[in-house]
């Protein structure tokens, strides 16, 4: 263990007091307790039964394989923890989940090959973490994720092997306010035990992958394919295919100044020329028309500056093109495109906290669905001058309500992540929509977006799911009148 981590030790230790006999049975077999610290060595297991208010707690020469999620949950209190001599070879998800006022975890001196990106979850109170001396050649990209309170960050002691899979740890380290020691390179060869700490990101050679894509807008011009991919790290990105006998390739970075952080993007055609809109979210960038000119597509008008935006809507309303604009920060906001730029027409007073808007057209009228996470959920329908409210749909934990006509149906679903998913169907004579089925766990988990498909006249229903695989249903009609 490094010096730090055993200075930390140390004074826990000398803090326990005197020594204490703890209930009977709330010391496990092969550990030591006093009040409120504990060491256990050579444990066949991960011990459970501790005192409640146990602090500290070292676990030396298990006899475990992996570290699983949950196994820490009887141990609400702890503030230190370090594993070391271990023989375990991996850490899953949730290795750590309930011990969210562990401030100091050194995991060191064990056999750690592989450790899950998620395996940090919930450690909110961590500032000092230590995985020194282990067998680790890389790291998932964001395992840091959430755990903003960190201080000090110990890698030493393993070799990674410094390809690409080490460039976001490069990055990342320069960006936070922590001490962060690295490792040494096991290869390629050329770079064979040099310092982490002495590489230059800048002169990495990775293909760009897209990380982190938000939204993905195809456009086809001739025999020309333009992919826009807004991306939430690394830059968003128009892609292009000149003829379908060629790969598609990065052409251009999109307005880096401005698009700091996407949430959505839509491709329109205005004045004849093709366009797209790209909502921004963060706090200092703004949402961006760009248009083409030339080769690439370059902005053409910002649009609701330092607003956080989350989603765009464009659609047609009076025969003119409009662009509606959800905000985490104020009330949807109409555009209307006039004299060749975006103008503000109105907002939606009775609308507030909507994330994301999706519009569907039915008997002459134009509808909107506002999503709200919690709360309710909106219809509305356009009456010529603003959106008026029809219906509003309790939501639980909603990020999509999207309008799909599906045979001759105008359905809409509002998708949950705390309650099940509903399935709404438009009936003409009444104008409003009406419940008409159910989806739900353990299948739809936390879904983000529905999409209609048609394969030799068969009718499917693609969910894409947050927390879990996309599902696929199949839609029939069932004649009920017998």
């Amino acid at each position: 263990m490094g010096g730090a981590g055993l200075l930390l030790l140390l004074l826990a230790g000398t803090g326990a007091g005197e020594a204490w006999s703890p209930p009977k049975g709330k010391c496990p077999p092969h550990c030591s307790c006093s009040k409120e610290s504990s060491l256990c060595e050579g444990s066949p297991e991960l011990p459970e039964s501790f005192p409640a208010a146990l602090l500290s707690l070292s676990l030396v020469r298990m006899g475990v394989s992996r570290l699983k999620a949950g196994g820490f949950l009887k141990m609400p209190s702890l503030h230190l923890l370090l594993l070391t001599s271990n023989t375990f070879s991996a850490i899953e998800d949730d290795a750590f989940v309930g011990l969210s006022y562990l401030q100091y975890l050194f995991i060191e001196d064990n056999k750690i090959g592989s450790i899950s990106k998620n395996a940090l979850r919930g450690l909110r109170s961590l500032t000092h973490l230590s995985l020194a001396n282990n067998h680790l050649e890389a790291l998932p990209r964001f395992l840091f994720r959430g755990l903003e309170t960190l201080t000090h960050v110990d890698l030493r002691g393993n070799l990674f092997q410094c390809d690409c899979r080490v460039l976001w740890l490069l990055r990342w380290a320069p960006t936070v306010n922590a001490s962060v020691g690295m490792g040494a390179c096991a290869g390629p060869s050329s770079l064979s035990q040099m310092q982490l700490s002495h590489l230059d990101p800048k002169k990495f050679k990775c293909r760009a992958t897209a990380p982190s894509v938000v939204s993905c807008k195809p456009l086809v011009l001739g025999p020309r394919l333009f992919i826009l991919a807004a991306r939430l790290w690394g830059g968003s990105q128009l892609w292009s295919r000149p003829s379908p006998d060629l790969r598609l390739t990065p052409m251009q970075v999109l307005a880096p100044q401005r698009l700091l952080r996407p949430n959505d993007a839509e491709q329109l055609w205005l004045d004849g020329q093709p366009c797209f809109v790209v909502a921004d979210s963060s706090k200092a960038g703004s949402t961006t028309l760009l248009c083409r000119d030339g080769p690439g597509f370059y902005p053409r008008q910002s649009l609701h500056a330092w607003h956080r935006d989350t989603d765009a809507e464009a659609l047609e309303l009076d025969g003119r093109p409009h662009l509606l604009l959800a905000s985490a920060s104020q009330r949807p906001v109409l555009f209307h495109w006039v004299g060749g730029h975006f103008e503000r027409r109105t907002d939606i007073p009775e609308a507030e906290d909507v994330y994301a808007t999706k519009h569907f057209q039915a008997g002459g009228d134009v509808f909107l669905c506002l999503t709200r996470h919690i709360g309710d959920s909106m219809v509305m329908r356009w009456d010529g001058s603003m959106f008026r409210l029809l219906q509003q749909l309790p939501s639980r934990g909603s990020h999509v309500f999207q309008p799909l006509l599906i045979a001759s149906d105008q359905l809409a679903i509002l998708g949950s992540d705390f309650a099940f998913s509903q399935v709404f169907r438009l009936e003409p004579d009444k104008g409003i929509l009406e419940p008409l089925q159910e989806l739900g766990p353990p299948a739809l988990v936390a879904p983000r977006a529905f999409a209609h498909l048609t394969v030799a006249g068969r009718r499917f229903l693609f969910a894409a799911c947050f927390k879990g695989p996309t599902q696929i249903y199949q839609h029939r009609e069932l004649d009920l009148s017998a």
